[in-house]
C-alpha cells in the first residue's frame, strides 16, 4: 500500500434534477457559498483556478484546478489538480428516477421540484504535493480519509441546501 495514494469514491443522491445539480458544481465560484470547507475560489483562467481548502484538520490546501472535461450530455464534469494536492477530480452527475434524496444508503423518495431527482458520482485519485503531508501520510492516512469525508458528507448536505433555496427563490 502507498500511504501517498488516495482514491476516493463516493455517491450523493440530492432531491435536484440533474441539470441544477450540474450547473451549481459546474460553477467553481460558488463553492465558497456551499461548501463550508472551500473558503475561497481564485481564478486564473478561463478554465482554471485555485481552491483554498480548510476542513476539521488544521492545515489549509491551495489547489490548482484545470478543466480536462465538461460535458453536460453525460454530466461530467473533470478536473486535474496540481499544488498541495496532485491527480484527478469528477463528478458525474444522472438523473436518479428513484429520487434519492440523501447519500447512498440513505432516505430516498424525496423529489425536486423540477421531477426526479439526481445521483452524483464523484471519483478522485490524488497524492500529497505538500511535503508535510507525504511525511505524515503512513501514521495519519486514516485521520486524512476520515477529513475527506466529512468534507464531502457537509459538500452534499451544502449543495442540497443551496439547490433547495435556490428553487425556492
Amino acid at each position: 500500500m502507498d500511504p501517498n495514494h488516495y482514491r476516493f469514491r463516493g455517491v450523493w443522491r440530492l432531491a435536484a434534477p440533474a441539470t441544477a445539480v450540474y450547473a451549481a458544481l459546474e460553477d467553481v465560484r460558488s463553492y465558497p457559498l456551499w461548501w463550508p470547507e472551500i473558503r475561497e475560489v481564485r481564478p486564473t483562467g478561463e478554465d482554471s483556478g485555485d481552491v483554498v481548502v480548510r476542513a476539521l484538520l488544521p492545515y489549509r490546501l491551495v489547489i490548482g484546478l484545470a478543466a480536462k472535461r465538461r460535458d453536460p450530455a453525460a454530466g461530467v464534469l473533470e478536473v486535474a489538480m496540481r499544488g498541495d494536492l496532485a491527480g484527478w477530480s469528477r463528478f458525474t452527475v444522472t438523473p436518479d428516477l428513484a429520487g434519492g434524496a440523501g447519500e447512498a444508503g440513505g432516505p430516498s423518495g424525496a423529489r425536486g421540484p423540477g421531477g426526479p431527482g439526481s445521483r452524483v458520482l464523484f471519483e478522485e485519485e490524488t497524492r500529497p504535493g505538500k511535503p508535510l503531508l507525504r511525511r505524515l501520510a503512513l501514521p495519519l492516512h486514516p485521520l486524512f480519509r476520515a477529513n475527506h469525508a466529512v468534507m464531502m458528507r457537509r459538500g452534499r448536505r451544502g449543495l442540497a441546501a443551496y439547490l433547495a433555496g435556490a428553487a425556492a427563490g
